[in-house]
């Protein structure tokens, strides 16, 4: 989810206070078809949530969301160190 440069920094940027579609594209210079297709995804992944304002549709990021996944990263970062030289056998 988070491994695609673009996607990352449609999150960096929204940690800094909720955006428009038009704003992620003047930021990043993506294509809009582009950010909207990423804020669809960080939307289903339960990252991001769209919330309208007047004529535009504003997203924000969910930071207990971000915390979650970054519980989780730790966590898998935790068990890389240990199990680093823990080499399955081959049948």
């Amino acid at each position: 989810m988070l491994a695609d440069p673009l996607r990352l920094r449609i999150i960096e940027l929204l940690a800094d206070g909720p955006a428009c579609v038009c704003h992620l594209v003047e930021d990043t210079g993506a294509k809009q078809p582009n950010i909207s297709n990423h804020l669809r995804a960080l939307r289903g992944a339960g990252l991001v949530v769209a919330e309208p304002h007047g004529r535009f549709t504003y997203y924000r990021l969910l930071p207990d969301a971000v915390e979650t996944v970054a519980g989780q990263l730790a966590e898998l970062a935790q068990r890389a160190r240990t199990n680093a030289d823990a080499r399955r056998e081959c049948p």
